[in-house]
């Protein structure tokens, strides 16, 4: 059975408390995105950042990190969902927020230090436009997007043993592969848009927020990889 089908969905419920929930569901996740930044801008200027990007370089240590993001990510998401209270929704999302930061502070310190100073700027405007005409699309068709769903679990886990292979084998994943995850997180804000209009509940606004932020930050991701290495050439 759906961990939402008990209660009243947003598709369900009235024009205003729909537009209430989409309101608020995209405020907190302005709002995650801001937390998001404070906090890589505080471990890019501390040593933080470059700690973790010496973990990062030893053997198995991106496979910690990865391992520990997936661990917290995993507890953060299980927090926020199953109707849960708006309290432990609102620790799920700050829990999944520092993970992401965590995971994203070596990449970003090395975009800082070693990259054109456009490279951030120009791969969040990419990642904004991207994630702005993918939620137009699913706003503006009303098509429901959950037949994605079986399409995207198979695609993560081909690009999850791809990863640990590369970490193991010590080779370079390169272009094809970022393009790839690109059009996987494009895939997953138009399944994560579409499921949480059609399956959750109109209380659920942050549980929603941090849905759309685990798939926004994978956009931005490997958006940002394809524009450093293009800056690199």
């Amino acid at each position: 059975m759906n961990e939402y089908a008990q209660q009243l969905t947003v598709s369900q419920s009235e024009p205003n408390e729909r537009a209430a929930f989409i309101r608020r569901t995209y405020a907190h996740l302005a709002g995650a995105v801001l937390a998001f930044v404070a906090l890589e801008v505080y471990m890019i200027n501390s040593p933080i950042a470059e700690m973790l990007l010496q973990v990062m370089s030893m053997r198995f240590g991106w496979l910690m990190i990865l391992g520990g993001f997936m661990i917290l990510g995993r507890l953060a998401t299980g927090l926020a969902s199953g109707g849960a209270s708006p309290t432990m929704q609102y620790v799920g999302l700050t829990l999944y927020v520092i993970a992401e930061a965590v995971i994203f502070a070596p990449i970003l310190w090395i975009a800082v230090h070693y990259s054109s100073p456009d490279v951030l700027p120009m791969a969040g405007i990419l990642t904004v436009l991207l994630f702005g005409g993918l939620t137009l699309v699913v706003f503006t068709t009303k098509k429901d997007f959950s037949f994605l769903g079986g399409i995207l679990k198979i695609g993560f886990m081909v690009a999850l043993g791809l990863i640990i292979c590369a970490v193991l084998f010590g080779f370079n994943l390169g272009l094809v592969f970022s393009g790839a995850m690109v059009l996987l997180a494009s895939g997953a804000i138009l399944y994560d848009t579409s499921k949480i209009l059609k399956n959750y509940g109109t209380d659920q606004h942050v549980a929603a927020s941090l849905r759309l932020f685990a798939s926004v930050a994978l956009l931005f991701w490997y958006i940002l990889q394809i524009v450093m290495s293009f800056s690199r050439r």
